[in-house]
């Protein structure tokens, strides 16, 4: 429940702290006194964006704290999630600065307006006059029958597995888009690795085959060339060899006339010994070159394929074009992988729905069978106040497909009249018929819901008299269960109230400002008879003032 508010220089108000109980709280005060501004200040703590023009004093920042005691509500999941100090009583507080940056704080820490109004909406609920509209929402209408069936854990735990069943079926559908556009490219990757596989490409064969058909293209000039060498080395009358071993056998006389002709013997007879090996290794060479058309033409055919095959593919070589063929080979596996990711994605996809389905038909039930007993303490709440021949009833339907709220479709139907016909709630031209009925439904599901405080703003608008102080005795009748605010302008529900505050404006020399004041006592009978009478307080307007306050 909110203990306390402090708020400093927020639009006319200067600085104010106020405590609140638990029970039934009023708020009253003339129109324009400022209380639309109390709400606005706390909505700031509840994750609403701030405006740096609500400033009062430019020069200074505007600062709003609330102080909650939230033990017994189950929120140290929230703390824990958000790396958040627990306590029993936390401290939300908002700073504007006059630069018009804002900062948010849990405890202390620094948050986003995120986690700020995620707290907020489990501390607080807010209804204006103008919420009204929400009760032709669907979303609204199934959280009503939620929380009255209590089973937002179980909702809570379906949505979750909901988004889970939504993340994989936009996955698969990822998966079978991008196996379709690739299985367009998949006859071009085949076909391309078929032509490159059938090449049978080894690493350096174009240098092989490039020197090999050089050497075929020249075989008759390099054979009849080495042939012409061997001939004079070896084969002529005056071939060198044979002049050279006679040399040799000449100086091999000589040498021992002169010791320096041993030395030039050696080296004819070293010579004669490196032209003989140079003789036989041309005449085996000019052995192995053979003109061979048929090979020639071999060659050729198996460079042009290469050839091609390099200007095709953009390759400077056949190792290249070895690369190009393993990542085309890696394409055709990632294609037949992605196939398998999506058969074994999809079996979870059917899994999960499955389990949707269930999990929502599950829920389904639960909500119907609450349908009757909703209807019946709505329609039993809606004439007490002042509508005897009311009615109300929950149109449903199931939808084709389960959505993130389960499901169902729910449709409130609602007659004020008698006579009338049940009708969408949207056809209500009457603001009173709908802030009643909104009452009716607020009070149905606070029975239900641990949600620590409500306020509600004006919501007495077009009730009067016995009604009004029906509504009153709602507002007090929640407040047994959590803690109520109400903001009113009649005495009847004014009159309800455990504690009572009156807003007022004032002006000094300079400006003018909104005051907020605990009233209790004679200045409370004061502020209920002034409701009743107007300005003039009458004797009757005090009596019936002090009725109101001490009936039960």
């Amino acid at each position: 429940m909110l203990r306390s508010l402090t708020i400093e220089n927020y639009a006319l108000i200067r600085s104010l702290k106020l405590d609140f109980d638990q029970g039934l709280t009023v708020i009253t005060g003339e129109t324009g006194a400022g209380k639309s501004i109390l709400l606005g200040a706390l909505a700031l703590i509840l994750g609403k964006r701030a405006d740096h023009q609500v400033l009062q004093d430019k020069s200074k920042k505007c600062i709003v704290e609330g102080c909650f005691y939230i033990n017994n509500y189950d929120l140290n999941t929230f703390f824990e999630e958000n790396e958040l100090d627990y306590d029993d009583l936390a401290i939300l507080r908002r700073e504007i600065l006059p630069g018009g940056r804002s900062r948010a704080f849990i405890n202390d820490t620094p948050v986003g307006l995120n986690e700020m109004k995620e707290l907020g909406d489990k501390l607080v609920n807010i209804h204006s006059q103008h919420e009204t509209t929400t009760l032709n929402n669907s979303e609204f209408q199934l959280a009503v029958i939620d929380n009255y069936a209590g089973i937002n854990d179980k909702l809570n735990k379906y949505r979750k597995l909901y988004k889970e069943y939504i993340k994989l079926k936009r996955e698969l559908y990822i998966l079978i888009e991008k196996e379709k556009k690739q299985r367009t490219d998949l006859d071009y990757y085949n076909f391309q690795l078929e032509e490159l596989s059938k090449a049978n490409l080894v690493k350096g064969e174009q240098e092989e085959l490039e020197e090999e058909q050089k050497i075929l293209e020249h075989a008759e000039e390099i054979k009849s060339t080495l042939y012409e060498a061997t001939n004079i080395l070896q084969n002529n009358e005056s071939n060198v060899t044979s002049a050279l071993s006679d040399l040799s056998i000449r100086i091999g006389k000589l040498k021992n006339f002169a010791s320096d002709l041993d030395e030039i013997s050696g080296r004819i007879d070293s010579a004669l010994v490196d032209l003989n090996d140079l003789a036989d290794s041309i005449s085996q060479l000019e052995e192995k070159v053979i003109h061979n058309p048929e090979r020639q033409e071999e060659i050729n055919e198996r460079l042009d394929l290469i050839y091609q095959l390099e200007y095709k593919h953009r390759a400077a070589s056949v190792q290249e074009l070895i690369k190009i063929k393993e990542d085309f080979e890696e394409k055709t596996r990632e294609i037949s992988s992605l196939e398998d990711r999506i058969k074994t994605l999809g079996k979870e996809v059917e899994v999960v729905d499955k389990l949707v389905i269930k999990n929502a038909e599950v829920i389904s039930k639960m909500r119907l069978e609450q349908f009757t007993s909703i209807e019946k303490a709505v329609i039993k709440s809606i004439q007490k106040l002042g509508m005897p021949h009311g009615q109300f009833k929950i149109l449903h339907q199931k939808t084709n497909e389960p959505g993130y709220d389960g499901i169902d479709k729910v449709q409130f139907l609602f007659n004020a009249n008698k006579g009338g016909e049940l009708a969408s709630i949207s056809k209500i031209a009457s603001g009173g018929e709908l802030s009643r009925l909104m009452l009716s439904i607020k009070s149905l599901i606070s029975i239900k819901t641990l949600l620590p405080t409500i306020i509600f703003d004006e919501i007495d608008s077009g009730v009067s008299g016995e009604v009004a102080d029906r509504v009153g005795g709602i507002l007090r009748y929640m407040s047994s269960n959590m803690q109520v605010i109400a903001i009113t302008h009649l005495p009847q529900i004014a009159g309800k109230g455990i504690a009572h505050f009156k807003v007022s404006k004032e002006t000094d020399k300079h400006s003018t400002f909104t005051v907020i004041q605990k009233i209790d006592g004679e200045n409370r009978v004061s502020e209920i008879a002034q409701m009743l009478s107007g300005e003039n307080i009458t004797d009757s307007a005090t009596e019936t003032a002090k009725q109101l306050i001490n009936r039960d």
